[in-house]
């Protein structure tokens, strides 16, 4: 049997959800040497000129995506919508990402202003998601960052995030431009 091909098969049966290497190992009945053998097989393949997809490490987990230097074409055919977030999403998230598990609260602390709308907006977006309650009076929900934020900013795991020197950003530093969910269409 061509494992290749099975593993591209659940690839793209699983979709956005993506697959761990662990869950490659139980299905393909392999070892993790073996698993990665394969990834690299498939993730060569996809990296000739001919292909428009390729397989990315987001989330912790591989998944079918896009080629970036085919992005025009994609989106002439679905629509240039851009879902741009706003400098108090990208300030939430921020906090939440090098934070987290952390509360409304603790974030209207550091940003100096209710975080309540934004927070509402994130956790619709699925950008964010509760975790659990503090021991806060009150018991407040936490936040954490979900897979989807990985995702859209391209990272395999929170500790991709850069590094922040805070003696360097001493004055309102801009550490994010807008960005555009659907960066890698």
């Amino acid at each position: 049997m061509n494992l290749v091909g099975v593993l591209e098969g659940l690839l793209f049966v699983v979709g956005d959800d993506g697959v761990t290497l662990e869950e490659i190992c139980e299905t393909l009945n392999v070892t993790e040497d073996k698993a990665k053998e394969l990834l690299t097989e498939l993730k060569k393949e996809y990296e000739r000129p001919e292909r428009g997809i390729k397989i990315s490490f987001l989330g912790e987990t591989f998944k079918l995506t896009t080629k970036k230097e085919h992005k025009e074409f994609y989106q002439k055919l679905v629509g240039n919508k851009e879902s741009i977030l706003s400098q108090a999403q990208l300030e939430v998230l921020a906090i939440i990402a090098y934070n987290e598990p952390i509360t409304r609260i603790e974030i209207d602390e550091i940003r100096g202003i209710s975080s309540a709308y934004v927070v509402k907006k994130l956790l619709s977006r699925d950008l964010i998601k509760v975790v659990g309650k503090s021991d806060l009076p009150g018991k407040p929900n936490m936040y954490r960052t979900t897979r989807e934020f990985l995702d859209c900013f391209g990272l395999a795991s929170l500790n991709d995030l850069p590094e922040i020197n805070m003696e360097e950003n001493t004055e309102n530093p801009d550490l994010f431009q807008k960005a555009n969910i659907d960066d890698e269409l």
